[in-house]
């Protein structure tokens, strides 16, 4: 009886999962440069770390393969990132605090930019209608005839 409790005991040891976690998936390609797109590159500076072709953006890549596959989430992963290398990792700078103005600069300049042309440009149309229409006195009149006769 003993035994075959000590047996029963062992197969149910030894059918259980391993570690009740299930084993890592690979990371799909798609994935990892979803992520890397996001990133910059710290060689290159001017690619992400999906277009750079330098061996430091490899490197990169292999952690965001090994951090997704882990189970991970891309933002996690990329916390990850901004936690080694502040915000400066980042290709489009998070749309919250003082990154606030690096967004909202552009669009208050164009608005201004139109605000500006639109009342030159009523200036410049109310201008030619409020001017009346120039009288030339009599003697400039015939002195403006006589050139003209003279010209042609």
């Amino acid at each position: 009886m003993i035994g075959l409790l000590a047996a029963s005991v062992l197969v149910l040891l030894v059918s259980m999962p391993a570690g009740a976690q299930p084993p890592p998936s690979p990371a799909s390609e798609d994935a990892v440069h979803e992520v890397a797109a996001q990133l910059r590159c710290v060689v290159c500076q001017s690619l992400s770390v999906a277009d750079s072709p330098s061996e430091m953006a490899s490197q990169m890549r292999g952690i965001i393969r090994e951090r997704l596959a882990a189970g991970e989430r891309p933002p996690d992963v990329i916390q990850y990132f901004v936690d080694r290398y502040g915000e400066w990792i980042l290709l489009a700078p998070r749309r919250s605090g003082f990154n606030l103005l690096v967004w909202l600069f552009p669009l208050a300049a164009v608005v201004a930019g139109l605000a500006v042309v639109a009342i030159l440009v009523r200036r410049w149309t109310r201008r030619r209608r409020d001017a009346a229409p120039v009288s030339v006195d009599p003697a400039m009149r015939a002195r403006i005839r006589r050139e003209m006769e003279r010209g042609t």
